[in-house]
């Protein structure tokens, strides 16, 4: 059985940065594209960037220049680096096997003063 479980959310003021983890288990990682959605308050989720298992990256215009997505396949472990960080960027965000229904269940990310 498939699993994901993200960590590294939390409180933190605009301009300020976190990095979120996102640990599978159960899955030949490197083989699979990933990839980061997130989820505002009283909003649909949305893709925010993804990586290929070759390691490609992609991100959704908002983020690009303050995010980055990597992944370590040996720790089976996925990141996203999040830099100068707005509060429209608070969300739930949840890590994703790209183009699957694998989703791990959240670290949420509060952007706030």
């Amino acid at each position: 059985q498939v699993q994901l479980v993200e960590s590294g959310g939390g409180l933190v003021q605009p301009g300020g940065s976190l990095r979120l983890s996102c640990a599978a288990s159960g899955t030949l990682f490197s083989a699979n594209a990933m990839a980061w959605y997130r989820q505002a308050p009283g909003k649909q989720r949305e893709w925010v960037a993804q990586i290929s298992s070759g390691g490609t990256t992609n991100y959704e215009n908002s983020v690009k220049g303050r995010f980055t997505i990597s992944r370590d396949n040996a720790k089976n472990t996925m990141y996203l680096q999040m830099n100068s960080l707005k509060p429209e960027d608070t969300a739930v965000y949840y890590c994703n096997v790209a183009y699957s229904a694998i989703w791990g269940q959240g670290t949420l990310v509060t952007v706030s003063s």
